[in-house]
């Protein structure tokens, strides 16, 4: 069933809220970022007709079991810690948010919008519509007072930065992604209402409310992981980062120091080369390639610098393999891969989690499409639990306390939904 809206954010407000009431709900949102490689600009898929859930070790292989069973649609999230299945690694860092490291699940109901359009996918649409257009929406309204703790203070992450540029200047990896934890401990929210606020502050292309029934992602990345079109894989990771201006001549005064700055562009760089390496692992030879390198991509709280790449893939690969070959991101681990992630292990003192994994869907065509999982709240509401996690690269010339402001930055609209300071 197809059929136009004429207010589809109205629409999309009381279908997500509609979509809340389920167990399971994964709302994907690309907030009118036009872009040429999405299917679609918003995606709900709501209530779990089957679902699989599996720890690292077994997660790639159950995914890929439960995908042939289930070739239509269906959503889900990988979490960062399966890299200790595609490596040898371990993580032994503190965990109290407790998501499973991998969930997929088959929907009962599938509302895909396209423009003005809505389809919907279940045994009896016009009861679903019927109820979606029952929803009674107010604004988003509630006073929250949240009291972050971090788990580095200041001096301590200026330190610990400094220990990890000691392993660049020894030749132990050239450059990182070191992550640090705020959190909060008994923490009263209403997750819907507070993904509601952050994605009107900070609407970016790969916005995602995620509710695995009690626990919830409320993220507003701006970054693509790996998409699956046809033959081709695409990755487009980002390294580079700038506030926005006051004014629009400061702005783009700007967005050309980004684009000029040869620190931002070592650091894009050597993801680049990280990610094209990964995709190596499935494609056909020859055929990797770099579309864009060093692309300036503004958003409402910062300009990214992002690039693009691209390979075919190999028709022995399959697409649950060819995100495994190529899992986590460059973009959030660092290079060399395996002694970066070893290394961030040793040095960050919270699990991340889905933090640096991945949230998204694959489609009937056996396309798929996933954001890295960064500027995203977290919370379980069974223990109250409400955590967020930001990070930055390190290289050899970078400076603590530039790294630390742009760790801020990134947080900003967190903070600024959260009524929230960190000092």
């Amino acid at each position: 069933m197809v059929f136009e809206v004429l207010d589809i954010g109205l629409f999309k407000q009381r279908a997500l809220q509609w979509a809340n009431t389920f167990e399971v709900a994964c709302y994907l949102d690309s907030n009118n970022f036009k872009n040429k490689h999405s299917k679609f600009d918003t995606l709900i898929a709501v209530g779990a007709c089957e679902e699989v859930t599996a720890p690292a070790g077994q997660a790639f292989d159950a995914l890929q079991q439960f995908r042939q069973k289930h070739t239509g649609w269906i959503t889900g999230f990988f979490g960062y810690d399966l890299k200790n299945e595609v490596e040898d690694l371990s993580s032994t860092n503190p965990d109290h948010l407790q998501f499973p490291d991998l969930y997929f699940f088959a929907p009962l109901h599938l509302l895909i919008i396209r423009g003005t359009q809505v389809e919907v996918i279940t045994d009896e649409p016009e009861a679903i519509v019927a109820i979606i257009e029952q929803q009674v929406i107010g604004q988003p309204q509630f006073n929250i007072n949240i009291q972050l703790q971090a788990r580095f203070n200041h001096n301590e992450y200026l330190t610990t930065f400094e220990n990890i540029k000691q392993h660049i200047a020894r030749g132990d990896i050239y450059v990182t992604n070191f992550c640090q934890e705020f959190f909060a401990d008994d923490a009263d929210i209403s997750p819907l209402q507070l993904f509601l606020l952050l994605n009107q502050a900070s609407p970016n292309p790969f916005a995602c409310f995620f509710k695995h029934y009690r626990q919830y992602i409320l993220c507003a990345s701006p970054e693509r992981f790996l998409a699956k079109r046809g033959n081709q894989l695409l990755s487009q990771p980002i390294k580079g980062t700038a506030r926005r201006g006051q004014t629009a001549q400061e702005d783009e005064t700007i967005k050309q120091r980004l684009r000029q700055n040869i620190k931002e562009q070592q650091e894009n760089v050597m993801v680049v080369d990280l990610v094209r390496n990964d995709l190596t692992k499935s494609a056909k030879r020859g055929t990797v390639q770099t579309e864009e390198l060093f692309g300036i991509y503004s958003f409402k709280q910062v300009h990214q610098m992002i690039s693009t790449i691209t390979c075919e893939l190999d028709d022995s690969i399959t697409a649950i393999e060819a995100i495994k070959n190529t899992f986590p991101m460059g973009s959030m681990t660092g290079a060399p891969k395996l002694k970066a992630m070893q290394l961030m292990e040793q040095y960050e003192r919270s699990r991340r989690g889905v933090y640096s994994g991945a949230v998204g869907y694959l489609s009937p065509d056996d396309d798929f499409d996933f954001n890295v999982v960064i500027r995203s709240l977290f919370y379980n509401a069974a223990n109250r639990y409400l955590s967020f996690q930001v990070g930055s690269a390190i290289t050899y010339n970078a400076v603590a306390g530039q790294e630390y402001d742009e760790c801020l930055l990134k947080a900003q609209a967190i903070l600024q939904v959260l009524g929230a300071q960190i000092t």
